[in-house]
């Protein structure tokens, strides 16, 4: 007997659950939805798993809002946003509302839960502590990050766009949802009356869901050129002049937006210096006796290989812009500005085109030709010597460290099995530097400071001392999320704390050094000994406040230390 299903939501479930059943770090299917659902809606943004998890909110006092997301001219903003200057005026500030169902139906209930929050939590002029009752903490700090943003920008006239995504497998949207809706858009619209702010809320059903989960990232672009390019016969290296229009299509998608994907993964923040984009910027817009390149360094791009089909047609596979990002970003802002000037562009962007012949390669152009740049230093640290080492050593051990962002992801690699660069970073200050809670509170600026990572990522380091602790780093990882019964915020708040936990009671020293680690044989790890070592840590954890504050101050570290101390005493004195 049938169930009434139509044939895409028959396959969307078969997909879902086979994708489910290759990632461990969910043990309900309703959780995996939540994760599946964000990350095929935001796709284009080419987002991390754990960048897709730190918006995700818990499931208890939500408000309806299963995810939150806040992107600046499509980079994606954390917690760690505090200053502004580098985003230029008008820029473009989206934020992403979720609601997710593993139903087969639209309902009213989740447009209402949106209303009331949104009419508490997007008012300026309410203070977020009075709602700590009745929102739970990753809530409220996701709509602390918007307003913060917001209000930092307002003498820059952002374009707002509020974006409702209410994803399930249903395949139809009642009248009387759909007016909810219209009542909510109107509602936000009395809160956020300019003009340019646009809010609306997008029904994604098993259809729409199907469509992305099936679209495929496109590693084969074409990228016409102005002139037959320079080359070298004994290599695969090109050098030409492209038509600004043609460099534009050759970086969008047929929605005509920014593919982000084929910037390079480590060095594509539009951080630089501002007055540069605004010189690229004037350029574009005022210079037009001189050829845009006589006036411009240019864009380098790497590939896996590149064609030339013929005299003036470059097929690339796996393009990587590497340098000329804030030049590619305002060629595409000029243009999204000027669309009827497509037609007309005569002036041309200077375009090499390289294909390695060795990582090592690779990453020396990358580094060479972005020494010279804006580019913080923090960005080019993937490119490290000690950082390919880290890769090559882990791949014969069954992890893959993915130091260029989504490479092992995007190639199909488990979830379970990719260490990321930031990750592996915050592992490695929670159990060498001993500071779990600098762990939790600045994932994204771990890397910036010189000595930390000279002390971290010494060139002589034995290789197992990496792979030790991101193998345990990962297992902690997964049985916080599929064995314990904690929230997501609270997962995310201790595991760094159980990790560096488990390396002190394992060498029965607080201060554990890089000797400690090597001989630790990481399959000792019981799953039973990181549960009991969470529960430890939840306690002292909930004690203080089971906060995620408690987690990014030194309460909770130094309270774990004394513990610590007391514990190695008795065990000496026995």
């Amino acid at each position: 007997m049938g169930n009434g299903l139509t044939n895409t939501q028959v396959l969307l479930n078969a997909y879902i659950k086979q994708e489910h059943e290759e990632n461990p770090h969910y043990s309900r299917e309703d959780d995996f939805f939540e994760f599946f659902a964000v990350s095929q809606v935001l796709k284009e943004y080419d987002l991390s798993d754990e960048e897709i998890e730190n918006g995700l909110c818990d499931a208890t006092l939500d408000g309806g809002c299963d995810g939150i997301f806040l992107f600046a001219d499509g980079s994606l903003l954390d917690e760690n946003a505090s200053t502004f200057e580098n985003i230029k005026k008008g820029s473009n500030l989206d934020i992403y509302i979720f609601q997710t169902k593993n139903t087969v139906s639209f309902r009213e209930d989740a447009l209402m839960k949106w209303k009331t929050t949104c009419s508490n939590l997007f008012d300026m002029d309410k203070n977020m502590d009075i709602f700590k009752d009745r929102y739970n903490s990753k809530v409220r700090s996701l709509f602390e990050l918007f307003r913060k943003v917001y209000i930092g920008l307002v003498r820059k006239s952002p374009k707002v766009s509020i974006r409702f995504c209410y994803v399930t497998k249903g395949s139809e949207v009642h009248s009387n949802v759909q007016k909810q809706a219209e009542e909510l858009c109107l509602m936000i619209k009395e809160l956020f009356p300019n003009p340019s702010t646009s809010i609306n809320v997008n029904f994604i059903g098993a259809n729409r869901l199907y469509e992305l989960a099936n679209k495929i990232i496109d590693n084969e672009f074409t990228l016409v050129l102005s002139e037959n390019p320079i080359t070298n016969a004994s290599s695969k290296v090109f050098v030409a002049l492209v038509n600004l229009a043609e460099y534009y299509k050759f970086m969008v998608n047929e929605n005509n937006e920014l593919i982000r994907h084929i910037f390079e993964a480590n060095v594509r923040d539009y951080q630089g210096n501002v007055q540069v984009n605004k010189d690229i910027n004037d350029t574009l817009e005022n210079s037009v006796n001189e050829n845009f390149w006589w006036l411009n360094n240019g864009a380098t791009i790497i590939a896996s290989n590149a064609t030339l089909v013929t005299g003036k047609t470059l097929v690339l596979n796996d393009p990587e812009i590497v340098n000329g990002l804030q030049t590619s970003t305002e060629i595409y802002n000029y243009f999204t500005k000027y669309p009827e000037r497509l037609e007309i562009e005569s002036r041309d962007l200077l375009v090499r085109v390289i294909v390695p012949t060795t990582e090592d390669s690779r990453d020396k152009i990358i580094f060479a030709t972005n020494n010279q740049t804006p580019i913080q230093k923090s960005s080019l640290r993937a490119t490290d010597t000690i950082h390919r080492q880290i890769e090559m050593y882990f791949k014969g051990k069954d992890l893959y460290y993915d130091r260029r962002k989504n490479y092992y992801k995007n190639n199909g690699k488990k979830p379970a099995q990719i260490v990321s660069l930031p990750f592996l970073s915050q592992c490695l200050i929670a159990v060498l530097l001993q500071s779990p809670n600098d762990s939790r509170a600045r994932p994204s600026t771990l890397l910036a400071d010189d000595d930390r990572y000279d002390t971290l990522y010494k060139s002589d380091q034995d290789l197992d001392v990496f792979y030790h602790i991101a193998y345990v780093g990962k297992l902690v990882e997964n049985i916080l999320k599929t064995k314990c019964d904690y929230t997501t915020t609270q997962a995310s708040d201790i595991k760094f704390y159980v990790l560096y936990t488990l390396f002190a009671k394992l060498s029965k020293k607080i201060k554990v050094t890089s000797k400690d680690v090597i001989p630790l044989r990481p399959d000792c790890v019981s799953e039973e000994f990181i549960v009991e070592t969470a529960t430890e840590i939840f306690k002292m954890y909930t004690e203080l406040g089971g906060t995620d504050r408690v987690a990014k101050s030194t309460e909770l570290i130094t309270t774990l230390k004394s513990k610590l101390e007391l514990d190695f005493l008795v065990y000496s004195e026995q």
